[in-house]
């Protein structure tokens, strides 16, 4: 064929455009009310429709979640880690792809997303590799005056709600939903209301990897509109208010109150820098038990 065919041929084939969808329970629906809305780049160019959640999705999402998270919680934490470096290794054969997206979502060159993407990667192995180790930094045998074993270990909350930040679409993104699981969590996620496109395909990701279904959910859409029905659902333990401005987290605090939520307030951060555990053990219990000595 010339080359003169060939660029006749190029401009007959029809683009195939992406269906974003949600993900639940390790599945992809659409939006429980069929809701979609208009995703733009940063010059108003448009990308993708995006699935609009509705109460019902986020109320399935924390049902999923909740029903992963005997057998999440229940795994050892070097099964954990292994399930989570493989999360990595298929980020690191998508990462063309997600170079794209995160350009788009966040008007970056293409070697400025690049650089995002790869530290996303690391920043996923780097909290694989914590699974096994933070119960040796925050657990341990503690002193006590009598004939008693007393040990502290660390145990996961449970169902945590997370508000992915808005304006760090893939670095920010796994930095908040990689430490909740890799303690043994399950969550559920708000997507960027803006730049929701790197989250959602973050569950593609997921679901070819060994991770179970209902562990991440992943939700797009209006934040406000999703975090409300979370805050106030009685089967979530905690919240990651990282993606909400400061009116709306005030709100979603009161009504985390109602069934003693743990709360991370947003606060600003450096997604670039050192993490360091404090995300780590922000949705860790402590459970201490006492044994007597030579039983």
């Amino acid at each position: 064929m010339s080359e003169k065919s060939e660029k006749t041929a190029e401009q007959r084939r029809l683009g195939v455009l992406k269906t974003y969808k949600l993900y639940v329970g390790g599945k992809f629906p659409r939006s429980e009310s069929g809701r979609v809305y208009e995703v733009q780049d940063g010059k108003g160019n448009w990308l993708a429709n995006a699935p609009l959640s509705s109460r019902k999705d986020a109320r399935d999402a924390v049902v999923a979640a909740r029903k992963a998270f005997g057998g999440w919680s229940g795994a050892t934490a070097y099964n954990r880690g292994q399930v989570l470096y493989r999360v990595a290794e298929m980020l690191e054969g998508r990462r063309d792809q997600f170079v794209r997206e995160v350009a788009d979502a966040e008007g970056l060159s293409k070697s400025k997303a690049a650089a995002q993407v790869d530290a996303a990667i690391d920043r996923w192995v780097w909290y694989a590799g914590w699974t096994d180790k933070i119960a040796q930094v925050v657990g341990g045998a503690n002193p006590v005056a009598g004939p008693f074993f007393n040990l502290s270990t660390p145990e996961p909350t449970g169902v945590v709600a997370v508000l992915a930040p808005q304006e760090s679409s893939l670095l920010g993104l796994v930095s908040v939903i990689a430490p909740v699981v890799a303690t043994g969590n399950t969550a559920v996620v708000v997507a960027s209301e803006k730049a929701p496109l790197p989250a959602l395909s973050l569950g593609e990701v997921l679901a070819t990897s060994d991770v179970p279904g209902g562990v991440v959910n992943v939700l797009s859409g209006k934040t406000a509109e999703i975090a409300a029905p979370l805050a106030a659902h009685q089967d979530v333990n905690a919240l990651d208010l990282t993606g909400a401005d400061a009116d709306l987290a005030r709100d979603l605090e009161v009504a985390a109150a109602d069934n003693l939520k743990r709360v991370l307030r947003p606060q600003p951060v450096d997604f670039t820098a050192d993490p360091g555990t404090s995300r780590l053990t922000a949705f860790l219990e402590t459970k201490t038990v006492w044994h007597p000595m030579g039983v």
